[in-house]
């Protein structure tokens, strides 16, 4: 059953937070329904090609859905959320699903979008 504590988010964020303040963009990181990590990002320099619509989730597997920079953070934010301890022993064929924990990137909002700035 995927969860995730709040004392696995604080060992994560110092990594996650790395990552943000390399590429340039401001965020948050939170525990939704103690299954899911997530890094809600507000603003920043990366164009993830939100402007018509103001903001995007992006999950794990879909993360190559991006080119440039965007799929280059995108990667990297993953793999900060991860860290030692994320693992995936699911397997779809039989119905069986065991993962650590879900993770998801907010870009924006539907209520606030996306700040693109320079």
């Amino acid at each position: 059953m995927a969860y995730i504590s709040q004392e696995t988010k604080k060992k994560l964020a110092p990594a996650i937070k790395a990552v943000m303040k390399k590429y340039g963009v401001k965020g948050t990181i939170a525990i939704q329904n103690h299954s899911t990590l997530v890094v809600n990002i507000k603003e920043g320099s990366l164009d993830f090609g939100v402007a018509e619509r103001g903001y995007v989730q992006i999950h794990h597997a879909n993360g190559s859905n991006f080119s440039g920079k965007a799929k280059e953070f995108v990667n990297k934010i993953f793999s900060a959320m991860m860290g030692d301890v994320w693992y995936d022993n699911s397997d779809s064929m039989t119905d069986y699903f065991d993962t650590a924990y879900y993770m998801r990137v907010n870009v924006g909002d539907y209520g606030k979008n996306y700040k693109l700035v320079d």
